[in-house]
């Protein structure tokens, strides 16, 4: 069974940093993509970061560029999501997910159009100002 466990949520000021951190289980974790997806209160879901199959190298939204560095540990099977200069913004659900499917980029997964298989309980973040 694949297993999506994020933490590290919070609430923080404008500026602040944070870092999520997602624990996979029930797949190869290093032949799966996987990223970071959000969804703020009246907003449409979001892919923040993604990995595509085998990319060492993620995709980000635009709107993260500079602040967000998503990392994963194949080995530990956990990925990372270091959260810098948070703006009020960002404010919404963090969900950590992951997709079987090897023939797509990051970008791809991230922009869609297909959902990703497998989505974890999300962590709230709350940037205040």
């Amino acid at each position: 069974e694949v297993q999506l466990q994020a933490s590290g949520g919070g609430s923080v000021q404008v500026g602040g940093s944070l870092r999520l951190s997602c624990a996979a289980s029930g797949f190869t974790f290093a032949d799966y993509a996987i990223g970071w997806f959000r969804q703020a209160p009246g907003k449409e879901r979001e892919g923040v970061s993604c990995f595509g199959s085998g990319e060492n190298i993620p995709y980000y939204v635009d709107s993260v560029k500079g602040r967000f560095t998503m990392s994963k540990d194949n080995a530990r099977n956990m990925v990372y999501l270091q959260m810098n200069n948070l703006k009020p913004e960002d404010t919404a659900v963090y969900y950590c997910v992951a997709d079987g499917r090897t023939v797509y980029s990051g970008t791809y997964h991230c922009e869609g159009p297909v959902d990703m298989d497998f989505w974890g309980k999300g962590t709230q973040v709350t940037v205040s100002s």
